[in-house]
């Protein structure tokens, strides 16, 4: 007795919460919205398919007062009234899916109620005969574009609660004795099922290829970044040489000092060979950073410990170029001095992988490197002529501006970078040479 009382409990309960429920799932509720025209992912079908939306609902409008009138009888003033706003209902799907497909239904039952209504009577037994009205496919047709519409735009389950009550008006006519042959259930039902389905798979296929333009974003942004840390480890490991030569030699040289002094006290042994130890201290962390720097793709073992290009090197990287089939010519201005070994490395691969875009974006043009030293830096250029034909395709990351940029902003320079006005392209670097920090530079 308990538990049915509890159960009689729950079910009032339920009762009680169906308004709520249904005024939450089918009016509250927010919808899928739409991109606009310009925004990312918007539909460009979607003008073209209202348009079209609009020439269907014109044509279907004739067609549902002609079901809605009796065979011979005069066209009423109702008939087309309601024919009119069934196909408003479903152009407005468009726009407001959820307040169509209600207005799609209440005029469902409407039109349920003017063809009883208006029902000959000459057969006592058949208030309506069966050669009384058309079967009523555009009605039906009109319904189902609504549900479809919704369907577009809601969750299946809010779709699957709107085709109950979709259903509504076809089963308030299937359980009236005798059956309406112009408001066929089996006909309706079968036709807002298939529009239920086919909406659903649509936005199903919709959001599973929006989830895949998110996920190729994401992709394409942790590639970049993949790609940006890749490059500045391979920098870090180059620069490892240079670093680790100064500090080998400060460790020489506190090994040397004491012997270069006459008399050297106790106090200048101490601190030359606390120098030592630092050195070769901050020599062997500088190592097992690189350690963890290193790649699968790492050079080899006597490539590690070659020593670091400079811009002593450029005619060498010029006659490699060269005989690569690339037309180069090199000028330097300013007197040239000595430079740190990092400004050094940098304009050496700056100028290698600028030559390097050349030969592969660039194929059949000439490329011009000039090399101007100031007092307050170095300033190179590399400016290429228009291709002579088309580029083929290149394969991989690009990682040539990128390293650049990295090797800039690691010296505190500048970098500019673009096409120039003839059809070609340059490139140009400031590297600073004093003693300036990163943020101090320009």
């Amino acid at each position: 007795m308990g538990a049915v009382t509890s159960r009689a409990v729950r079910l009032r309960a339920a009762v009680r919460r169906a308004p709520r429920a249904l005024y939450g799932e089918l009016w509250a509720a927010p919808v899928d919205r739409v991109p606009r025209m310009g925004e990312p992912n918007a539909p460009v079908w979607r003008p073209v398919f209202l348009v079209l939306l609009v020439l269907i609902a014109v044509g279907v409008t004739v067609i549902r007062t002609v079901e809605l009138t009796p065979y011979g009888a005069a066209v009423s003033g109702l008939a087309v009234l309601v024919a009119v706003a069934q196909s408003a209902a479903l152009v407005a799907g468009m726009i407001r899916p959820v307040g169509a497909w209600w207005a799609a239904t209440v005029l469902a039952f409407v039109a349920v109620l003017l063809t009883m209504a208006a029902a000959p009577t000459e057969h006592p037994t058949y208030p309506c005969p069966m050669n009384a009205y058309p079967t009523p496919f555009a009605g039906a047709a009109l319904q189902g574009g609504a549900l479809f519409l919704l369907a577009l735009r809601v969750r299946p389950r809010r779709a699957v609660a709107a085709l109950v009550l979709s259903l509504a008006p076809a089963l308030f006519v299937a359980l009236r004795m005798p059956p309406l042959p112009q408001v066929n259930p089996a006909v309706t039902s079968l036709v807002l099922v298939t529009a239920l389905a086919l909406g659903i798979a649509l936005r199903s296929l919709r959001l599973a290829r929006k989830d895949l333009v998110v996920q190729a974003e994401l992709t394409a942004e942790e590639r970049a970044r993949r790609t940006l840390l890749e490059e500045r480890g391979r920098i870090a490991r180059e620069l490892h040489d240079v670093v680790a030569h100064h500090m080998s030699v400060i460790s020489i040289q506190a090994q040397v000092a004491p012997h270069l002094v006459e008399h050297p006290t106790e106090e200048l042994r101490e601190n030359l060979t606390g120098i030592r130890e630092n050195a070769l201290e901050a020599l062997a962390e500088l190592r097992r950073v690189l350690g963890v720097l290193r790649s699968e793709d790492a050079p080899a073992q006597s490539a590690r410990h070659a020593p670091q290009p400079g811009l002593d090197r450029l005619d060498e990287l010029v006659a490699t170029v060269r005989s690569a089939g690339l037309a180069v010519t090199v000028s330097t201005t300013g007197a040239p001095r000595p430079l740190s070994p990092g400004v050094e490395l940098s304009a050496y691969r700056i100028v290698q992988e600028a030559l390097s875009n050349v030969i592969r974006h660039a194929p059949g043009a000439s490329a011009g490197v000039a090399i101007g030293h100031r007092p307050s830096g170095v300033t190179v250029r590399v400016v290429n002529s228009p291709p002579d034909r088309p580029a083929a395709p290149s394969p991989g990351v690009r990682h040539g501006l990128l390293g650049m940029r990295e090797r800039t902003a690691m010296l505190g320079g500048e970098l500019a970078t673009g096409p120039t006005p003839d059809g070609g392209w340059e490139v140009t670097a400031i590297l600073p040479t004093g003693t300036e920090t990163t943020e101090e530079a320009p």
